[in-house]
């Protein structure tokens, strides 16, 4: 007996040592084709130096509500804790691998009555009195695959791929909802400044329908003219509800974002708050700094890492697989000696499976795998090229915004001066009211124009921080 346990156990060495190779393919990280520097220049408010890790640019607004949003929605938006179980359940698939690779223990223990057949194979012995006996049974056995082949450890390897990938989609839902709360704040701070523009720009209209009736009522001027302030007067009204749309909307998705009803942060945003007109500088670093910074990137990436494991996995079972078992217990015909060393028994060996006739099914299989990681690698190479146009379109939109809002403010200047001058040459009786009533109009235009391009310039420093990552 004891030379077959040093056997075994010889055997159990070799198996031992063989272990450490594992088939399939390793990982690495992909070249991923970034140019070396941004193909447009850097302009309008857009610095060369790298974001700092962890930067909090909403803060930048310095609106003390906008801040207050955002940490409600990390605690409470519902996108956000999908993504956390997510992890959760990834971590806890990671520890179903990692448990694997040990043996697997099993207790035992039992009590039964037997009734043996006189007449059956065996037949019962004739020195046995009674055919029927009690049983009792106590014990343990244990079963351990030995990983010769890596099938387990790019199990393994594949699972905490796997939790990073959720880790990093739950970074890049972080990135995703400061974005959507950042843009529906600006969305409902603009509506609320067009409100007040339009509510300006009525009661100054109000005032010319009024003077002009005046001035038909004593003759010095015509009802066309009456008629034609009339229409612009109506046309301002008409633009009030549009914007109240725009403002409500904004406030119910900023509601559902912090898992509240739609309605529930109309009467918290009611006061209307003037958003800054200029914004620091925004570092945007080089290029390649996207693929450390981008969760969804990063994420991507892992997701190729555990599809590219998952092909050791599959190409594992084309080897055989190697067990060591035993068993040791007690078993006795009587509870009352269970306990005693004749009770004792036990029993230990290897063994070996092989799917041999299986040999083309798991080829298919790894196969479909490999298919799989090319389309992780496809997938992460397109990934990297959305990243750089969502920041090459965010730049050219945040430095063009810029300059459209610088014009449209020296318009605004020279049409309030316009009007002006016309509105005095009117009252003079120097000039006709289709004169005042066209510069009245293109002011008002340039107005709303101005208001919409300024939070247009925020909403575009919000997009261009989330293509950056950030």
């Amino acid at each position: 007996m004891r030379t077959k346990l040093k056997q075994w156990a010889g055997m159990a060495a070799l198996v031992l040592g063989a272990a450490g190779c594992m088939v399939g393919p390793d990982h690495s990280a992909p070249n991923a084709r970034v140019p070396a520097d941004w193909e447009q220049p850097l302009a309008g408010g857009v610095g060369t130096n790298a974001p700092a890790a962890g930067a909090q640019w909403w803060r930048e607004f310095q609106d003390p509500k906008l801040s207050a949003l955002v940490a409600r929605a990390f605690a409470t938006n519902l996108d956000l804790r999908i993504a956390e179980t997510r992890v959760r359940q990834a971590r806890a698939q990671a520890g179903m691998a990692e448990g694997d690779l040990g043996p697997v223990v099993r207790t035992t223990g039992g009590a039964e009555r037997e009734r043996w057949a006189r007449n059956g194979f065996p037949p019962l012995p004739p020195y046995v009195a009674s055919p029927e006996t009690d049983l009792y049974t106590a014990g343990f056995d244990a079963s351990w695959e030995i990983d010769v082949f890596g099938g387990r450890r790019r199990a393994r390897e594949a699972a905490r791929a796997g939790v990073a990938a959720q880790e990093l989609g739950r970074a890049d839902a972080r990135v995703s909802l400061v974005a959507e709360v950042a843009r529906n704040y600006v969305a409902v701070r603009a509506a609320q400044r067009q409100l007040l523009l339009a509510a300006e720009q009525i009661r100054a209209q109000e005032e010319t329908v009024a003077v002009t009736k005046g001035r038909v009522d004593q003759g010095a001027a015509t009802d066309l003219d009456w008629q034609r302030a009339r229409a612009l007067l109506a046309a301002l009204k008409g633009q009030v509800p549009r914007w109240e749309t725009s403002r409500d909307s904004a406030v119910h998705r900023l509601g559902v974002l912090l898992d509240a009803s739609p309605g529930a942060l109309a009467s918290e945003l009611a006061e209307p708050v003037v958003l800054p007109g200029e914004l620091p500088v925004v570092p945007a670093g080089l290029p390649s700094d996207l693929l450390k910074r981008r969760p969804d990137l990063r994420r991507a990436e892992r997701q190729l890492a555990a599809e590219t494991a998952r092909i050791g996995q599959a190409r594992a079972d084309w080897f055989p697989k190697f067990f060591l078992t035993g068993t040791a217990g007690l078993t006795s015909v009587s509870g009352t000696d269970l306990f005693e060393p004749g009770s004792r028994m036990w029993s230990i060996g290897p063994s070996v499976q092989w799917r041999i006739f299986d040999y083309g099914r798991v080829r298919s299989q790894v196969r479909a795998q490999r298919a799989v990681a090319d389309q992780a690698g496809l997938a992460y190479e397109q990934a990297v090229l959305n990243a750089l146009e969502d920041v090459a379109n965010a730049l050219t939109a945040y430095a063009k915004e810029q300059e459209h809002r610088h014009w449209l403010a020296e318009a605004v200047a020279a049409d309030e001066q316009a009007v002006g001058l016309a509105q005095k040459l009117y009252a003079n009786g120097l000039g006709n009211y289709l004169t005042l009533l066209d510069a009245q109009r293109t002011l008002y235009s340039a107005q709303a124009d101005l208001v919409a391009s300024e939070s247009a310039v925020a909403t575009d420093y919000v997009a261009l921080q989330k293509a950056l990552g950030r």
